[in-house]
């Protein structure tokens, strides 16, 4: 393989991984805990774009649960959200085999 096609196949794949970067930012993943009581979604850059708490779980009582839930589902989010990176980005290198 010369060094200008490799080159130019660089480009190429630097391009569709921009590309690809700027698409995950607009893919989001949902991920629910606390029995759907409290909703977490996150774009595929692993960023937490939104929370959604049922006010039924709110307990003044048991705010401890309430905090464990919240940082159960964003940890989630922000996995699931890294993994469809890895998903996509995975598209990309894997036609040249890295």
């Amino acid at each position: 393989m010369n060094l200008n096609k490799l080159m130019k196949q660089a480009q190429k794949m630097q391009e569709q991984m921009t590309q690809t970067q700027a698409e995950l930012e607009k893919k989001t993943v949902e991920v629910s805990a606390g029995g759907g009581k409290v909703k977490v979604t996150a774009n595929g850059a692993g960023d937490v774009i939104q929370i959604k708490i049922d006010k039924e779980i709110v307990d003044p009582e048991d705010v401890e649960f309430l905090e464990e839930t919240v940082l159960t589902a964003v940890k989630q989010a922000i996995e699931q959200g890294k993994a469809l990176a890895q998903s996509e980005m995975s598209r990309i290198t894997g036609a040249l085999g890295l």
